[in-house]
């Protein structure tokens, strides 16, 4: 995924196809990230130095696509990786070594479906061209829309490509509607008035979630390190609780946002901090894991044969730490 003003992602090379095991990494703790505003308070802590205050070196990693961001911790590039829930459980499912250590953010009108004049609604695509990143939050966007709808992937014409391309391919023409999420929705939205939006995530709470996520075996080894990047992480959520237009403008230029487009998309996002997972993690959270596994195991079976237990799917002792400090 790129940004309307592109980050400069990193590109794979050889060096990705070896593999490394995550303790002969550096002492500097790399994150990959996407252009994603839920990841916003990474850039935050960052640039404010909240993990150095937490005692911590990080450095941030943008990439573009979800396969990249598995393959970078895969080779052992990568310490941690910001990535959806469904992402991980397709990943669990298919036997890579992951865990997340923190549920991130939570999205509802953030994650959308979008389309031109001539589709007013979800019914409406039957026949359609969709443009879409497979295996990621769109994929499971559309498919819960299609089949809350009576429908299914089989009655639209499926056209796979990261979340910042679909929003330019149905402003272009070449596809009928496109599932992306902010700041990309915003984008479309501004640069063609006949572009709508016709469905979001907000029609199921819980179902868009991301994780920080990592190699089972480091995140087991550096417990200390992780407590120290989850401090960071809440400094960072607090002050853009705190200051929001500051923090907003921050998160803004990091995905390549203007304000205007930024301010109204951000309320479409919802943060969690430590204290907030230790909440969620009561009933909310596992509650929603069960709810998208349903999902995928019935319009994805390829790619999920089982619902993972919230226990398989989260180390949660870092978070649970630093929640109680």
């Amino acid at each position: 995924m790129s940004t309307k003003a592109p980050l400069k992602s990193l590109l794979l090379t050889a060096a990705f196809c070896l593999a490394a095991a995550p303790a002969a990494l550096a002492e500097t703790i790399k994150i990959g990230v996407q252009p994603w505003l839920g990841y916003g308070p990474l850039w935050v802590a960052a640039e404010k130095g909240f993990f150095k205050d937490a005692g911590v070196d990080v450095e941030l990693v943008n990439f573009n696509w979800d396969q990249d961001l598995t393959a970078g911790l895969a080779s052992g590039n990568l310490h941690l990786v910001a990535a959806a829930t469904n992402t991980t459980l397709v990943n669990i499912n298919q036997n890579i070594p992951v865990v997340g250590v923190l549920v991130m953010d939570e999205a509802s009108t953030a994650d959308a479906v979008i389309a031109g004049a001539d589709v007013k609604s979800i019914t409406d695509l039957k026949g359609k061209s969709v443009a879409y990143e497979r295996g990621a939050t769109s994929d499971l966007l559309l498919n819960y829309a299609l089949k809350a709808n009576g429908m299914s992937l089989a009655d639209v014409t499926p056209v796979p490509m990261g979340a910042s391309e679909a929003g330019l391919a149905l402003i272009a023409g070449r596809v009928d509607a496109a599932v992306t999420y902010e700041p990309y929705i915003s984008t479309a939205l501004r640069q063609d008035d006949k572009t709508s939006v016709i469905y979001t995530a907000a029609e199921k709470p819980g179902l868009i979630s991301d994780l920080l996520v990592g190699n089972p075996d480091w995140v087991k080894a550096n417990q200390k390190d992780l407590e120290a990047v989850i401090r960071g992480w809440d400094l960072a959520v607090q002050f853009v609780r705190d200051n929001p237009a500051e923090g907003g403008k921050l998160i803004a230029d990091a995905v390549g946002a203007p304000m205007e487009e930024f301010e109204p998309a951000f309320k479409g996002v919802h943060l969690f901090s430590s204290k907030d997972n230790a909440e969620i993690l009561k009933g909310q959270y596992p509650e929603s894991v069960q709810a998208i596994g349903e999902i995928m195991i019935e319009t994805n079976p390829e790619d999920i044969t089982r619902i993972v237990p919230v226990t398989e799917l989260l180390n949660t002792d870092a978070v649970l730490a630093v929640a109680a400090q």
